[in-house]
């Protein structure tokens, strides 16, 4: 029988991980850079995707931040984002002013992702055969190549989510028609929807919506200070808005005292099976020297092995890593294993031809046939 384990909670308020969104040409890009002028933020670092306006944003007064180059590749993606993490928990725990990564923008991640499971499924056996007998047939993802894309988002965006640090991200966001049961729209019905994963603003602890007809709008905060109660408040307008403003001011977050979420990831993995009964399975099953071994793996620090994998070179390079994190935690192992199989599936992937500038890179994976 197991015995319950608890911890009190610790009312700490999270590192906020935001996400700006709105219509094109509404100054989400300008609120990103306003940011790093703050005196309360450390280092910041521009991840650009797809939209180009890093460079000319640093003119801003007092804006101040490093531009990160990638090739466009999502391995590439990941791992710089991998590096920032780690340079924001050196920052924290030596006690600097918090590291702050900003996106730009989310959509173009999720269209990458989309891009790449298209190019998958044209790519696939089933789909050479469609077009075979028709070159301009359409070949649509199947779910199969829908749950992959996803993977891939959810492993990004844990790492957002558990960021020592101050995250921001954009987004494209647009009115859309109502559609009925028979398909079409519904006249004279619009909705909103952010242009991203379906889950992206769900998943951010501030969702800020801009406009070039209205004041800025606080559409939801995950905060015990201020929050928006869905279908009870509307969204606030915050004509007075900067991401400065809402971190500080409305969050309250503390950068001595802020947290990184508390993430627990769910195992679905078939084999799962009750602690004693693992350990009876276990003992039938191995030989005491394999027991002993698998109980005294040594202590490996999460960092260092993370720093490992993202400077790895090859596929054989990183699957050679993959026994270092028997030494983790559950969810840090699982943390590192999800980035090593990410890589090391995208440095098996056929590789473009080189281009000019770095573009964002669909190019599918090689799969199991």
């Amino acid at each position: 029988m197991n015995a319950i384990k608890t911890r009190k909670p610790t009312g700490a308020v999270p590192w906020p991980l935001i996400l700006v969104e709105g219509a094109e040409k509404t100054g989400k890009s300008w609120a990103l850079a306003e940011f790093t002028a703050s005196e309360k933020v450390g280092q910041a670092y521009w991840l650009d995707l797809g939209e180009g306006a890093a460079d000319e944003y640093a003119a801003i007064p007092g804006a101040d931040y490093l531009v990160i180059e990638h090739d466009g590749t999502w391995a590439d993606i990941v791992g710089q984002v991998s590096a920032v993490r780690q340079e924001a928990q050196r920052a924290h725990t030596a006690g600097e002013k918090p590291v702050v990564l900003l996106i730009d923008s989310m959509t173009a991640e999720w269209d990458l992702l989309k891009d790449w499971a298209t190019a998958r499924a044209v790519s696939s056996k089933f789909g050479q055969r469609i077009l075979a007998k028709d070159p301009n047939a359409e070949v649509k993802p199947d779910n199969r190549l829908w749950n992959d894309a996803n993977t891939r988002h959810s492993t990004l965006m844990r790492m957002l989510m558990t960021f020592p640090g101050i995250v921001v991200m954009t987004a494209r966001g647009k009115e859309v028609a109502v559609m009925g049961t028979d398909g079409k729209p519904v006249a004279g019905q619009k909705d909103y929807r952010v242009e991203g994963q379906k889950n992206l603003a769900f998943d951010s602890s501030a969702w800020v919506r801009l406009s070039r007809d209205e004041a800025p709008k606080v559409v939801g905060v995950r905060s015990v200070h201020s929050g928006v109660r869905p279908g009870v408040d509307k969204p606030k307008p915050a004509p007075q808005f900067t991401v400065e403003w809402l971190v500080f001011d409305v969050l309250k977050c503390d950068p001595k005292t802020a947290k990184v979420r508390d993430l627990q990831d769910l195992d679905s993995s078939p084999d799962q099976v009750a602690p004693a009964e693992q350990e009876q399975q276990q003992n039938g099953s191995r030989s005491a020297s394999d027991r002993f071994a698998a109980k005294s793996a040594p202590p490996v620090d999460v960092e260092s092995l993370m720093g490992e994998v993202t400077s790895a070179k090859t596929s054989d390079a990183l699957r050679a890593l993959w026994p270092k994190t028997a030494g983790l935690p559950d969810d840090q192992q699982k943390e590192v294993r999800a980035v090593i199989v990410e890589l090391a599936e995208a440095f098996d992937a056929p590789k473009p031809a080189e281009a000019e500038q770095p573009t964002l890179d669909s190019v599918p994976e090689q799969v199991a046939s």
